[in-house]
């Protein structure tokens, strides 16, 4: 039996050989970035890019402070601090698997009701940004019309109780309250969510919520701080048993490791108020603007996710990459890609979106990133609205084909549904799942109700074309089976 060495400052130097581990000296790290939401694609992703920077002797003053708002959070934060905020990196290769450990985040904020600890750390001088992610649903926008949706509980509650706010955005907004009465001055939001102009929304957000209880200082937010939008691209897996296996594997005993492919990319505005780390240096790319680079993702990876993931959980299929191995599910995914999403995404830099689709389609494919399709397959009710319908509008507009974008949204209505192929039920996997459920059982004799959910599908279901199409895959679906349909679609 292997011996595993703990993962903590102290033991770094008896982590076996072939792992990887900082060459710079923690303890000379001074905080610059306050995290929220602190799960494993952060740390997969922004702070490996810090990391990074570190191993060049730079950005030694812009560590990471991790934060949650979120009652798992406090598990989160433990599991951490007992390992000196260390994470073991797994990259899943199919060639091979390696790992590193990196040494970016230096505290996490304890996780408190009302969120004090957190805003008083937002407002010390030295935090210069605050980024995020908190998930796509997790902005509170009405996913129909984009608008700030100030009814929500949660804003309500903020709006109330301004120094003792339940969410993030509450809490960012305290803190900017106590960095202009202290003369600090503002920071950069930074989001890192999957989300189209994804700066400008959680410029939205913060704005709209601070003018509920505060006007002067929501327009003293929107002048001096900048959200700058960014798109963010890396395919990291939930941990469970099999990656805790993995990495002792490794000799090394790591309560929250984190698997993930070998690509990544990251694209950034350049518009930091007070200033930022050089993580071009690491291999991001700052742009004027990333609207290009961020359609080109969302559209085809989390739209494609979207296509294969539901259909594959809905056949029992386990992983994304068993998806890619059911021959009508990759056919699907290709041809609904090809002739109905591809013609309107424009090519970036270096890539055009033919050849982004053969790259989606061999890393869809690894099979050593044991990504589940249920993981995938969750919150729909944000995903489709966001990577999906976008897709439907646009080809539509341009008297463009969009028979397979019908298929996809008959097979969330399906999903919706709770239950497989093989009768086995699928358990909730949304955070809207109760009423999804009950508007997908409500449509098993008139699919128009699924449909009538404008605050997805807005104005589009009117459309005659998208309209018709989404009830004929929806009958078929209900009589004759994913399979079944699957096969119809691409011999039509």
């Amino acid at each position: 039996m292997v011996e595993l060495i703990p993962l903590r400052n102290d033991t770094l130097g008896d982590i076996p050989s072939c792992v990887k581990t900082p060459t710079y000296d923690r303890s000379t790290l001074s905080a610059g970035i306050v995290h929220i939401g602190l799960g494993n694609f952060h740390r997969a992703h922004q702070a490996w890019y810090l990391h990074r920077l570190m191993e060049m002797g730079l950005a030694k003053d812009w560590a990471i402070v991790g934060a949650g708002v979120r009652d798992h959070d406090r598990a989160q934060r433990e599991r951490l601090v007992a390992q000196d905020f260390l994470t073991t990196l797994i990259r899943l290769d199919p060639k091979e698997k390696s790992a590193e450990v990196t040494g970016s985040m230096i505290d996490y904020v304890p996780v408190e009701k009302g969120n004090r600890p957190l805003i008083e750390r937002m407002s010390q001088p030295d935090i210069r940004i605050v980024a995020l992610t908190v998930t796509e649903g997790g902005y509170y926008l009405d996913p129909a019309t984009g608008q700030f949706d100030a009814t929500h509980p949660d804003m309500e509650h903020d709006a109330a109780n301004p120094d003792s706010p339940r969410t993030a955005f509450g809490a960012m907004i305290a803190a900017l309250k106590q960095r202009r009465g202290a003369g600090t001055g503002p920071f950069t939001g930074l989001c890192c969510d999957n989300l189209q102009g994804n700066g400008g929304i959680l410029k939205r957000t913060l704005v709209s919520l601070a003018k509920l209880s505060d006007a002067d200082l929501a327009d003293w937010i929107e002048t001096h701080c900048t959200f700058p939008n960014s798109m963010v691209d890396c395919i990291v897996p939930a941990t469970g048993a099999k990656e805790l296996a993995l990495v002792h594997s490794f000799g090394i005993d790591d309560a929250v490791p984190v698997t993930h492919e070998s690509f990544r990319q990251w694209v950034i505005e350049d518009n930091f108020c007070k200033g930022r780390p050089d993580w071009d240096r690491a291999g991001a790319t700052f742009a004027p603007s990333v609207h290009d680079y961020e359609t080109m993702k969302l559209r085809i990876l989390n739209g494609g996710h979207q296509i294969i993931s539901m259909s594959g959980d809905l056949l029992g299929i386990k992983t994304i990459s068993g998806c890619m191995d059911h021959e009508a599910i990759r056919a699907f995914l290709l041809n609904t890609m090809k002739r109905e999403v591809l013609p309107n995404v424009k090519p970036v830099p270096d890539m055009t979106p033919s050849s982004y689709l053969e790259l989606i389609e061999a890393r869809f494919s690894n099979p050593e990133i044991v990504d589940t399709t249920r993981r995938v397959a969750f919150d729909g009710s944000s995903r489709q609205p966001g990577f999906i319908i976008p897709s439907i509008r646009d080809a539509l507009a341009n008297g463009q084909p969009i028979d397979g974008l019908a298929l996809m949204s008959a097979l969330w209505m399906r999903y919706c549904y709770g239950k497989r192929e093989d009768g086995s039920v699928i358990e909730p996997n949304d955070p809207n799942w109760a009423a999804l459920n009950k508007v997908a059982e409500a449509s098993v004799d008139d699919p128009t109700n699924w449909l009538n959910q404008r605050q997805y599908y807005g104005d589009i279901a009117q459309n005659d074309l998208f309209r018709e199409a989404f009830i004929r895959w929806a009958i078929c679906l209900a009589e004759d089976g994913v399979d079944s349909v699957l096969q119809t679609y691409l011999h039509r």
